[in-house]
């Protein structure tokens, strides 16, 4: 048998935005594939299907797992692989816990199993599991990425707005980095996991005169929306997502 490796994008937060084909490839895979950012845990753990998990607090805390679980129950009874995937910024510390984590994954497609790599939102989007996709890619391993909904999409239809319209451009930016620059680009931008910079975010914002719409835990318990700058807290969570316009755009 041909293994296999899949990145599926599971959505934004509400299990019944999974696509039918994600939840088909997530029954037809032996191997569950999950990220850990937690920063004590190092090397990529396998676990055998339908055993007791001892790492069942890791995919409590597993936002990507939680999603899926109620529109894919059996996944509870897979097989699982833990990968290191810390939020840190040091590129050579990082290049080498992905090496380890798709020789770790590797192994296993080799075995000729097919492993799904469940991420947030869209696999072609700021997503963990691409670290691992583009080297097992570069190896010659068959690779293939299953579309989800993005987080921005589900926030626009969250709100009840278009993202744009015409020749409007869409922009979407990180906000963990300097966006100063980027607040001045035309069109329609959106900012990805604002919450660690919110008062920064906040504060560039007003003073560039922007209409700011944003939506806290999109899809998921404890959801917010937030309608202009002023609302949004400071302490907003990490699943925090804006969506800023010129104030002319805003207008019919």
């Amino acid at each position: 048998m041909k293994g296999m490796f899949y990145g599926i994008g599971v959505g934004p937060g509400d299990p019944e935005l999974l696509t039918l084909k994600a939840v088909r490839v997530i029954q037809e895979c032996e191997v569950l594939a999950v990220a850990v950012s937690a920063p004590d845990f190092k090397e990529p753990v396998y676990e055998e299907a339908k055993t007791v998990s001892a790492y069942a607090g890791l995919l409590e805390k597993c936002t990507a797992y939680q999603i899926v679980l109620p529109a894919v129950p059996e996944a509870a009874d897979k097989a699982k692989l833990f990968l290191p995937m810390p939020m840190m910024k040091e590129k050579e510390t990082l290049k080498q816990i992905h090496d380890q984590c798709a020789d770790f994954t590797a192994q296993l497609i080799e075995q000729g199993k097919k492993v799904a790599f469940i991420t947030l939102g869209d696999p072609t989007v700021y997503s963990t599991c691409l670290y691992v996709h583009k080297r097992l890619k570069k190896r010659g391993l068959t690779t293939s990425l299953i579309p989800g909904i993005t987080s921005f999409c589900a926030a626009a239809a969250r709100l009840d707005m278009g993202l744009v319209e015409n020749r409007e451009e869409l922009h979407v930016i990180p906000a963990s980095y300097e966006i100063e620059e980027s607040m001045g680009m035309p069109g329609t931008k959106v900012l990805m996991k604002t919450g660690k910079k919110m008062p920064y975010v906040k504060q560039t914002v007003k003073e560039k005169g922007l209409d700011v719409r944003m939506v806290e835990n999109c899809g998921m318990s404890g959801e917010q929306i937030y309608t202009t700058v002023e609302e949004i807290p400071d302490d907003a969570g990490y699943y925090s997502l804006m969506i800023i316009k010129d104030k002319k755009s805003t207008s019919i």
